[in-house]
Formats: C-alpha cells, sequence, structure tokens
C-alpha cells in the first residue's frame, strides 16, 4: 500500500503530508465501546487501528516502523463534525481541554487519535508489527 496520504473528504481540513496517517488504539475504541459509544475498528477514521501501544504514552516526534514503512507522529487529531454520528457528546469524550493543550497524560489524551506523517514508504499488513524506532526531542 503506498502511504501517500492524498485521497480524503476534505483535504484543507484532513490529509496533507503532516496528516497523512490516522492512527487510533483499538484500546481506545474498547474503551469508548464500554461506555456506549456504538464504535467499531474504523469507525473513527483511523487508517490504522493499534493494538499494544499504550496511547498515553503516544508523543508529537515519535517515530515508528510499520512493516516496510517509517511514520512520525505530527499532532493530536482533532475531532470534527463527522463523529457526531456516534453521539452529540463523542467529540468531548475523546478530546478535553489537557488534550487540546497538549498536555499528556490526561485522561482523553490520544483518543481521539494521532495524525503521523510517512517518512518512508512501504508495504503495510494486517498484524504487521508498529515499532518505536525513535523520539525527537
Amino acid at each position: 500500500m503506498g502511504l501517500e496520504g492524498d485521497a480524503c473528504a476534505n483535504p484543507a481540513i484532513h490529509g496533507g503530508p503532516q496528516q497523512a496517517l490516522l492512527i487510533i488504539t483499538a484500546e481506545g475504541i474498547d474503551e469508548l465501546i464500554t461506555l456506549g459509544y456504538p464504535l467499531f475498528y474504523g469507525a473513527l477514521g483511523e487508517n490504522f487501528t493499534t493494538r499494544g501501544l499504550d496511547r498515553k504514552q503516544l508523543r508529537i516526534g515519535q517515530q515508528f516502523r510499520v512493516g516496510t514503512a517509517r511514520i512520525e507522529i505530527t499532532k493530536l487529531r482533532t475531532p470534527c463534525s463527522t463523529l457526531d454520528v456516534y453521539g452529540p457528546d463523542i467529540k468531548q469524550a475523546i478530546y478535553d481541554s489537557q488534550a487540546k493543550g497538549g498536555k499528556p497524560p490526561g485522561a482523553h489524551w490520544g483518543l481521539s487519535g494521532f495524525y503521523a506523517s510517512v517518512l518512508e514508504t512501504g508495504c503495510v499488513r494486517v498484524n504487521d508489527r508498529v515499532a518505536l524506532e525513535a523520539v525527537l526531542v
């Protein structure tokens, strides 16, 4: 799969080189399902649903190897109105003032997901390992 991120519904808001991918943890989605939101993996628009990554430990600038691709987390996702189909308060459930201020590890840190840029394109398959490679300071 090419990881270019150039096909999206609203390129002024979504996509572009710094927001080529949206990553959300399966554990975060499971947490929201437990709270009663009618979600499933992929429902929040993520390109990658990961398992085993602690969303509260993810930071802007971290680089990961995913399959043969290399990506870098660039930004915390700000939820938009397309998520309203899952309930009027889902945006508040996944993104609070601490997250908005960039202050990890608040209760909602990373529930909305993280955007990533593609540093090296490559092939990514289901069940590929996601390995931390570098942290930029």
